[in-house]
């Protein structure tokens, strides 16, 4: 079955980027001139994907208004022979049909993914979280429906890291890799340097199986009552019912959920 749907959970708090993100949604934080969602959004749909689920808190309105039509806008434009900045503007209300659903309260990625069931359909999505932009000829979540296709399973997206940094990361522990994709055995959240099963850190970037979200709607909150996404993958490896891939995506990866990689990918972006 081909990935048509993506799932962008962006409900998030962004703490890690206060004061900034008090007000602003850190997805429309601006990387030269289009805020991050944006990018997210139009990676999805150069994977070819047709139908996005934004998955948003009341307080992240404005990133609705940003794919919205803009009436007055365009009028504008159009009197002023702004012709580059009018064909911008037009183009965000048809990148893709995009639905939006709310996470009334803070409980984890998983819970959010979960806040969109009405609109899957028990079919594999994809799914991109906003912290994370890979600048690479071809988008990072092409290269997992790659994989995907090949071998019928879910696929994470995994980079990877210096061994200072592992222990802010899930980490993979793989069974076998062949090139840049690894069968997977277990994932650890976020382990302490010593007990890291590798140095492959998961990134923000998934392809899921109706299988891996039966169990992510059967795991219990066991994050200080949060629900995470990676409870369902562990429950599918534990139960044995379908394997797990992983891909070391090809590219630049910025995380723009710190100020640093914010600023690094606007100084990459704007040199090209």
């Amino acid at each position: 079955m081909q990935i048509k749907k993506a799932v962008l959970p962006v409900a998030g708090l962004g703490t890690r980027t206060l004061p900034a993100s008090k007000a602003i949604p850190k997805e429309m934080f601006p990387i030269v001139n289009k805020p991050v969602i944006q990018y997210l959004v139009e990676e999805a749909v150069s994977a070819g994907i047709e139908e996005i689920i934004m998955v948003i808190s009341k307080d992240k309105e404005i990133i609705k208004e940003h794919f919205a039509e803009n009436l007055e806008l365009e009028k504008l434009l159009e009197q002023k022979g702004r012709t580059k900045e009018l064909e911008a503007i037009r183009k965000l209300k048809n990148l893709a049909k995009i639905t939006y659903v709310y996470q009334n309260e803070p409980r984890g990625d998983g819970h959010a993914i979960l806040c969109a069931e009405e609109f899957i359909n028990d079919e594999p999505i994809a799914i991109l979280f906003g912290d994370d932009i890979v600048d690479n000829e071809k988008s990072a979540l092409s290269q997992l429906i790659d994989v995907y296709e090949n071998k019928k399973t879910s696929v994470i997206a995994v980079t990877k890291v210096p061994e200072e940094n592992i222990s802010a990361y899930g980490v993979i522990e793989p069974i076998i890799s062949d090139g840049n994709v690894h069968e997977v055995k277990s994932l650890v959240e976020k382990p302490e340097t010593k007990d890291a099963p590798s140095d492959l850190g998961i990134i923000g970037k998934y392809i899921i199986t109706p299988e891996v979200f039966k169990n992510l709607k059967a795991a219990e909150s066991s994050h200080g009552g949060e629900i995470r996404l990676i409870d369902g993958f562990i429950k599918t490896l534990d139960q044995k019912t379908e394997k797990i891939h992983a891909c070391t995506v090809q590219g630049k990866r910025f995380d723009t959920g710190m100020i640093n990689g914010l600023i690094a990918a606007n100084t990459e972006f704007a040199s090209k």
